[in-house]
């Protein structure tokens, strides 16, 4: 008797459609996700863990922490690190 190789299981013709299905689920969350935390960012693992001095230094100065003269000083503090490869930013 020859073999066809289904095998007499549940058949392929059911498996494959439902595999096929959870995949594209799975492709259709993802970048569900993706889009939620933006695509500009970069990939989790490449992204900066630190803040950028200068746009912290702004903020404070916009939320009244400190004076335009201190913003002054602190910002020209952070660019001649930056100039001079000091800084981190």
């Amino acid at each position: 008797m020859p073999h066809d190789g289904w095998g007499g299981g549940p058949g392929w013709f059911i498996i494959f459609p439902i595999l096929w299905f959870l995949l594209v689920v799975a492709i259709v969350v993802l970048i569900a996700r993706s889009a939620r935390r933006g695509f500009r960012q970069g990939a989790p693992w490449a992204r900066q863990t630190g803040a950028n001095p200068v746009a912290i230094l702004g903020e404070r100065y916009a939320r009244g922490e400190i004076d335009e003269s201190e913003y002054r000083s602190r910002l020209a503090v952070l660019r001649s690190a930056t100039e001079t490869g000091d800084g981190r930013s």
